[in-house]
């Protein structure tokens, strides 16, 4: 795969790695990465990593929970999460529910981004992203 898959239960650990790595390495604080919610619930799920695994890089880190994934893309801004959800969208042949939260624009934190994650899906969707609160420790 040529994203890297990760447990669920370290989501907030590796959100948590890449606020350090981009507040090490990108001083002027922009858009330094972002974390992007699919949402395959209508998708054949034997079809979902291999295709996923074509279009993520290397950098990138996948975390799946049921038929939710979620990627952790360095270096994307929103323009960036634009391209791959059309990039995924295509690859699927279907309009794949997603958002996207930008750090640090949208949250200082683990716990802020995620929190945002969970409000724009539930808002745009209507998608219930409760799961998110057993990655980051926290009671619904």
């Amino acid at each position: 795969m040529a994203g890297v898959m990760f447990s669920f239960y370290d989501f907030s650990a590796l959100v948590e790695l890449n606020i350090g790595l981009a507040d090490r390495l990108n001083e002027n604080r922009s858009e330094s990465f972002a974390v992007m919610f699919y949402d395959f619930s209508q998708v054949i799920p034997e079809t979902v990593e291999p295709t996923l695994s074509t279009l993520l890089r290397t950098s990138d880190s996948l975390v799946h929970f049921d038929h939710s994934y979620f990627v952790v893309m360095p270096y994307t801004d929103r323009y960036g999460t634009g391209v791959v959800k059309n990039m995924v969208d295509a690859s699927f042949g279907t309009n794949v529910p997603a958002v996207a939260v930008c750090y640090p624009a949208d949250g200082e934190s683990a716990l802020e981004l995620l929190e945002a994650l969970h409000a724009k899906a539930k808002k745009q969707f209507g998608v219930d992203l409760d799961c998110l609160y057993s990655a980051i420790n926290k009671e619904p």
